[in-house]
């Protein structure tokens, strides 16, 4: 109980002038320390920002070359179904019992005290590992305008709005999210609609593309020039491990149910629309990519990696719109400080949540009167450090290897959630607990969940498999696909050993400590007074 009452507490205070307007928006807007602090429309923002990340707006360039039109739609979609399986899973367990360190305190709960160790720190690692990602990401970005002014800099700046935001506490990164991921899913959904006009050839040039790339130069891409039904297999997998990086983080959701308001009420809502943020998002924005932009066009080979060789302004500038590029930049530019400032409160967050427990050092466990972990905050923030490597060996690079690195943590974070949701249904059925008693529940399961632990075991074990093929041997590739990967077993039965923990008994199972203080917070929502506010419900 104390745990679910200081973890994830925050500051906030009063703001002070700076340099960005959204910042003061924040501050303005936020001024408690209850610690359910996130109302409604930030969680449903929180988890449709997960949805969308920077590997939707710049590397899907890669996955567009790797595997062609079709390969890009077909490994997309079997991507986003794992994310709707392990949604539905997380949606369950959290929905019922939305406590603080979501799906890690909940392994220790149905699985082991190794288990919850081993997740706990993967999370942290996942988090920790992205923050530089996101900060590079937004150095190559910022690139597309200005060459002559080195990355340190936009990665410094970005780096000060995301500490800034962190330091005034979870409603201040709930109000942030909101904005970020309001002007996200405004861009995306302007893409879509655009993308949708350029193919009828409603562009400037009244060129009519319909589905003429996936004719020439094809709708696959023979990988590495792999011969036949292999290659074009082998380029359709490779989208499916690049894939997973721009999923990864809708999860997060999870995390925030320690600090939603009303949460056996909100959960349930922001789960049930996954899918269709899936479809909408990804499923149709990779589509429109597919017919707009050729699989060989010049601009996706782009080494550095600039925001130029991003599909969305690729196709722009080919149907002659001039500005649009720049402004659509802009606005991806503020989807890399939504995931960055994601990834410190996470970070921060889930190595308090591990030191409270004596899972690492207790200085971490420090907070100020206020609630503000901040020995976990600064620490987390030392790790921002790496994103400086772009400076000597470029920022598209040092993105390459982090995004390897991400999306191997995230999807063992993945495989131990539908793990735990297996634990977890075994319990609810030993106890003879009624379903019914979930505020959500899926007809798919536990299919759905023992899909996501199949599909992600493949995906994780061939993640690197391009380091196989004769010739393409990176040392750099391997390390950050396969050294998470096997380190993780040795973590779990170290810990296991050093806790002495074993696996928790079905019938032993926690399903009641904190649910009586979920359902006192929970009530019904007030119904909408006028037009607008029954709008405004609509889409929250």
């Amino acid at each position: 109980m104390a745990l679910t009452r200081s973890l994830f507490l925050g500051v906030t205070g009063k703001h002070s002038r700076g340099i960005f307007c959204v910042i003061e928006m924040i501050v303005y807007r936020t001024s408690t320390l209850d610690v359910r602090q996130m109302k409604q429309r930030h969680i449903v923002m929180i988890s449709i920002g997960g949805i969308i990340g920077t590997g939707l707006f710049l590397g899907t360039a890669t996955a567009l070359r790797n595997g062609g039109p079709i390969g890009l739609l077909l490994g997309y979609t079997f991507v986003g179904s794992i994310t709707y399986v392990v949604m539905i899973s997380l949606g369950e367990m959290v929905s019922y019992l939305p406590i603080a360190g979501g799906h890690i305190t909940m392994a220790e709960r149905y699985v082991s005290k190794g288990f919850s160790f081993l997740l706990g720190w993967n999370y942290w690692y996942n988090a920790t590992i992205a923050l530089p990602a996101e900060l590079s990401a937004a150095a190559i970005l910022v690139g597309y305008w200005n060459h002559a002014i080195s990355p340190a800099v936009w990665i410094t700046v970005c780096l000060v709005v995301v500490i800034m935001i962190n330091m005034l506490g979870a409603g201040a990164y709930g109000e942030a999210e909101f904005i970020f991921a309001s002007i996200k899913v405004l861009t995306i959904v302007g893409l879509i609609i655009l993308g949708i006009v350029l193919d009828l050839g409603g562009g400037p040039t009244n060129d009519r593309v319909g589905f003429r790339y996936w004719k020439k130069p094809g709708p696959f891409v023979q990988y590495h020039d792999i011969p036949g039904a292999t290659g074009r297999f082998v380029g359709w997998w490779s989208v499916v491990s690049q894939a997973a990086f721009s999923f990864i983080g809708t999860e997060v959701v999870a995390i925030a149910a320690g600090e939603a308001k009303n949460p056996r009420r909100t959960l349930p809502k922001a789960i049930r629309g996954v899918y269709i943020r899936i479809i909408l998002f990804y499923i149709l924005g990779v589509t429109l990519i597919g017919l707009l932009v050729p699989s060989d066009s010049k601009g996706l080979k782009l080494t550095e990696r600039t925001a130029a060789g991003s599909p969305f302004v690729i196709a722009i500038k080919t149907a002659g719109i001039k500005g649009l590029p720049s402004l659509i930049n802009a606005c991806i530019l503020t989807s890399a400080w939504s995931a960055a400032s994601s990834d410190l409160y996470i970070s921060s967050r889930a190595l308090y949540g591990l030191a409270f427990n004596g899972q690492a050092p207790r200085i971490f466990s420090k907070t100020l009167k206020n609630g503000l972990p901040w020995a976990s905050v600064a620490f987390c923030s030392l790790f921002t450090l790496i994103a400086y490597m772009g400076i000597s060996s470029g920022p598209g690079k040092v993105f390459g290897w982090f995004q390897n690195m991400t999306a191997i943590a995230g999807l063992m974070t993945w495989f131990g959630i539908c793990v735990t949701y297996l634990r977890f249904r075994a319990g609810w059925k030993a106890q003879g607990l009624d379903r019914n008693l979930l505020p959500y529940k899926s007809l798919l399961q536990p299919y759905a969940a023992w899909y996501g632990i199949v599909t992600i075991s493949l995906i994780l074990v061939l993640s690197g498999f391009s380091v196989f093929l004769r010739g393409s041997w990176d040392t750099a590739t391997f390390v950050t696909n396969y050294i998470p990967l096997m380190s993780a077993p040795i973590l779990f039965a170290v810990a296991s050993f050093v806790m002495k923990s074993g696996f928790v008994k079905a019938e032993d199972m926690d399903f009641v400590t904190g649910l009586d203080e979920a359902i006192a917070d929970s009530y019904d929502e007030p119904p909408p007074k006028n037009v607008l506010e029954k709008i405004w419900q609509w889409i929250f």
